[in-house]
């Protein structure tokens, strides 16, 4: 079977490297043609853009970029059309890939979607487009099943495939880690900025501007696969900072608190059981744009799928240094660490369990097999 994938970030590059894994495994003759990263090539196929070439977050930095986007648009329907795939796979990246699902449904592709659009978050909208242009939605929240059951339309919920990657990860030796790292013994706040560089330009500076004043502490950066040293180099300017790259999830596995931006991050600190303080700051019409558009309660994934307030949010304005410095206090404090641990295994269990790659993969071959 010919497979034609579309992730368009970072985290969509995780999950659909663990689904093209699983797909292999279904399909020995898999042929599998993709928009993503370095996780999925490492995987196999043929890449035919990377992420890196589609980085643009925020209402106001789509808008500036518009040409290249539609320039992407026209290039990808010409290059899908060329392969002929049995199925297009969509991972997350609903701006772009929900384009492409318009045209292709017409076309006479068979199309799915791994990980879905938002629209639980805002323009609801957009189901009646989802449900008419999207043949199988794969889900990995477990509200979203029952959020698109009042729309009549049936969905599978999957689990989430985070649980995968850090289940079966290798284990990280603590002393190897911060020896390899030239970490000293103090404990490591991790600093999470983001993967893009319009997010981690208006974050990281905020995040640094506490660093003075935790002296027991070492701060280090977790640096994005997108992303090379000498971009954030511009923002260390203190000794008590180190950067390391590509290591996100040894980083966690080590930390003893963290600074996070919000997204996909927000869940995968949870998972390794890290207290942390979400962070988010976007441009001001970006902002200003969604207050009006976003209808919920939250912005992190944590604290959407536990329906309470398990981990604070300082958003926009609230991102500043004397908050960061009040929430990172309390997030440090060891009576209020014991009830991020205990809403965090209430999280995982949430969550469904292990094999989300694996059961979707197994659905995808036999709906095209049958």
């Amino acid at each position: 079977m010919r497979y034609y994938i579309i992730a368009g970030e970072a985290s969509g590059d995780l999950h659909a490297s663990n689904l093209m894994k699983a797909l292999y495994k279904q399909d020995v003759n898999a042929d599998i043609r993709f928009w993503g990263g370095d996780l999925m090539q490492n995987v196999g196929g043929t890449l035919v853009k990377h992420y890196k070439d589609q980085d643009f977050m925020g209402f106001s930095e789509v808008i500036m970029n518009l040409r290249s986007i539609y320039r992407n648009i026209a290039f990808c329907k010409k290059d899908i059309s060329q392969f002929n795939p049995d199925v297009i796979i969509f991972v997350d990246y609903s701006g772009f890939n929900l384009r492409i699902a318009k045209w292709a449904k017409p076309k006479g592709y068979k199309t799915n979607y791994y990980i879905s659009p938002q629209v639980w978050a805002s323009r609801a909208g957009r189901v009646k487009r989802i449900k008419r242009d999207i043949d199988d939605m794969y889900v990995i929240l477990p509200f979203e099943e029952e959020f698109y059951n009042k729309y009549d339309y049936e969905v599978n919920f999957v689990g989430h495939p985070l649980i995968d990657a850090i289940a079966d990860r290798e284990q990280v030796d603590e002393f190897s880690f911060r020896a390899e790292h030239e970490l000293n013994k103090k404990p490591i706040i991790a600093l999470l900025p983001g993967s893009r560089q319009q997010e981690i330009t208006k974050i990281l500076n905020v995040m640094l501007s506490v660093v003075d004043d935790y002296p027991d502490y070492q701060f280090v950066i977790a640096g994005a696969p997108s992303q090379n040293y000498s971009f954030y180099k511009t923002f260390i300017k203190n000794s008590n900072v180190k950067f390391i790259a590509n290591k996100t999830y040894d980083l966690l596995s080590v930390a003893h608190a963290a600074l996070v931006t919000s997204g996909t991050a927000t869940l995968e600190t949870a998972l390794f059981k890290v207290p942390q303080v979400v962070c988010y700051k976007g441009s001001t019409i970006s902002y200003q744009i969604a207050k009006r558009i976003i209808t919920l309660k939250y912005i992190s994934l944590v604290n959407l799928i536990m329906d309470e307030e398990v981990v604070t949010e300082l958003i926009q304005g609230e991102l500043n240094t004397k908050r960061l410095k009040e929430e990172l206090d309390t997030i440090l404090d060891d009576y209020e660490r014991t009830k991020f641990f205990m809403n965090y295994y209430e999280l995982e269990k949430k969550l469904g369990g292990k094999g989300a790659s694996e059961k979707a993969a197994k659905m995808i071959y036999e709906n095209l097999a049958n």
